[in-house]
């Protein structure tokens, strides 16, 4: 049985190397997989997907206005959807992707971040966080040692910023992944 699952966290957990990782397990196994990733984020180049540590894929790119149900379905003998980035997806997009799994029986593992800079839920993890029939945090660490759970935006000083815009493409020079103690003692 089919399922939607989103697998999420703060920044630098290693959520794209995971998904990779698994793409990878399905592929090895003689099952084709669709690699999504939004055209937003293009750090890496339009359509691919890379981890911290050096593994990258090609993806499928799509805009807040393209339909993901009809994405996949331009892609028969899939046997898994792998989305990067699900933070940037529009609700109704997080609508498609559960239309992949209730109409097309295909799993769909749907990886990003839950909270921005502000601590405020992104469009696309929201809808993802209330419909996802399976929610994995993968962990990763803050500074003290504790959980990180929340991300701060830097300026280019290494200051907390706390006001802009929610999305801001950035990686490691841009982004602290931080324990809530430690969110709130750099405000």
């Amino acid at each position: 049985m089919a399922k939607l699952h989103f697998y999420y966290s703060a920044m630098n957990a290693g959520k794209s190397t995971n998904l990779l990782q698994s793409s990878y397990n399905y592929r090895e196994r003689g099952m084709k997989t669709l690699l999504l990733v939004p055209a937003i984020d293009d750090r890496y180049g339009k359509g691919k997907i890379a981890s911290r540590i050096g593994l990258s894929d090609e993806a499928v790119t799509f805009d807040k206005d393209d339909n993901l149900f009809e994405i996949v379905k331009k892609h028969p003998d899939i046997k898994c959807v792998f989305l990067d980035e699900a933070q940037f997806v529009t609700k109704d997009q997080a609508w498609q992707l559960t239309d992949v799994v209730d109409r097309l029986n295909i799993p769909v593992l749907a990886y990003g971040l839950r909270t921005d800079f502000q601590g405020n839920t992104f469009e696309g993890s929201h809808p993802l966080l209330a419909w996802a029939e399976d929610l994995v945090e993968i962990k990763t660490i803050c500074h003290c040692g504790r959980k990180a759970t929340m991300n701060i935006r830097t300026d280019e000083h290494g200051k907390k910023v706390k006001e802009g815009e929610q999305v801001v493409i950035g990686g490691n020079e841009r982004y602290i992944a931080v324990c809530r103690k430690h969110f709130k003692e750099m405000e």
